[in-house]
């Protein structure tokens, strides 16, 4: 019988591909973190309607969310160094346009991306969050960012979680795509690894064994997470908003 599928391949050429784990681990993460960040700020501007900004910040959010990702990278690969061309010729700047690594345009590109989508996800968070709370923070003399950092946003963390977590999972498949910016991770590693052997079928399957596994452990952190910050946030709230009166 012949060789139509080389079992052994699939999982012998794993290690190579894990290889090029902490690329993309790496992006997923910087991606993330500065995508929650951004999106926090487009969601508070959004829900106090500051004049210019709020305009601003839904253009961003419906330009995002109407354009498809690998089209943004190709705008981030070949928009910034046109932008700095202009900033150097408006500002008698120096930059050095062809030094840029090509990661700094895939970061750009997917934290962008997961700003506009987590920006929805954190204000209808911060908007579940119990009005009487808010109103009795300040009545006890807090300011309107001590509310913010000490009762909405840890409560709205809460609630935020599970879809914060599925847009993560999102976010470490849709790194596979980096590879259009000359950005050598595990998916472009493994185009490279199949155009050596031709064997396209078996580098995939082990691909995707890698980003099933990954996602896995991703699912069982944020569902480990959600359980303790409940049972934490279950522990820290007085009977009577429980329903009970001791």
């Amino acid at each position: 019988m012949p060789n139509i599928i080389d079992f052994g391949l699939i999982f012998t050429q794993i290690p190579t591909l894990l290889a090029y784990l902490p690329v993309t681990l790496f992006i997923t993460i910087f991606s993330m973190l500065l995508g929650v960040i951004l999106g926090l700020v487009i969601a508070i501007i959004k829900m106090n309607k500051i004049p210019i900004l709020t305009q601003i910040a839904a253009v961003f959010v419906s330009f995002i969310r109407g354009t498809p990702l690998l089209v943004q990278l190709y705008l981030s690969f070949y928009g910034l160094p046109i932008l700095l061309r202009y900033v150097n010729y408006f500002f008698d700047t120096d930059f050095n346009i062809n030094g840029l690594p090509a990661i700094l345009f895939v970061l750009i590109a997917f934290s962008f991306n997961e700003a506009a989508y987590n920006s929805e996800t954190i204000r209808a968070a911060l908007q579940s969050v119990n009005k009487g709370q808010i109103e009795a923070a300040q009545s006890l003399g807090m300011t309107y960012s001590q509310v913010l950092r000490r009762i909405v946003i840890p409560e709205a963390f809460i609630v935020a979680l599970p879809n914060l977590g599925n847009t993560l999972i999102g976010l470490l498949k849709g790194t596979s795509l980096a590879f259009v910016c000359s950005v050598t991770e595990m998916t472009g590693r493994g185009k490279t690894l199949a155009g050596h052997s031709y064997r396209y079928f078996e580098v995939y399957i082990s691909l995707a064994l890698i980003y099933w596994a990954l996602t896995i452990l991703i699912e069982l952190l944020v569902k480990y997470l959600e359980n303790r910050l409940t049972i934490s946030e279950d522990k820290n709230t007085p009977s009577y908003r429980r329903g009970k009166w001791l």
